[in-house]
């Protein structure tokens, strides 16, 4: 198995997804559409990603953590790096199906 992807989220986007088949938000307030992929991490890189994200959050939401299985994706994964050199990380090109989480889990902020 490759190693599993997560995804930050709110909850109510991801209870969105769930009714209509797919997620297709790509980060905080964008959607796949707009960036063009669907922004990921390794678990080594959430608690940075959070930070830079959700730093100091307090929307009505929970903020949960999708568990993703690249096999389980039929669109490209790649890892890219913001800048040359940088450290890579995974982008899903493409909507994610239900079925491809794997696991949902809550986001305490450290």
């Amino acid at each position: 198995m490759s190693e599993l992807l997560l995804h930050l989220t709110e909850r109510s986007l991801w209870d969105a997804a769930r009714a209509s088949g797919a997620y297709e938000m790509s980060t905080r307030g964008r959607t796949l559409q707009e960036e063009g992929f669907i922004h990921c991490s390794l678990r080594h890189q959430v608690p940075g990603v959070a930070s830079f994200l959700y730093g100091g959050y307090d929307g009505p939401d929970e903020l949960v953590l999708l568990v993703i299985d690249p096999e389980r994706l039929d669109v490209p994964v790649r890892y890219e790096a913001v800048k040359p050199g940088g450290e890579e990380f995974p982008h899903i090109y493409g909507p994610i199906p239900v079925a491809a989480v794997v696991d949902v889990e809550v986001w305490e902020s450290a």
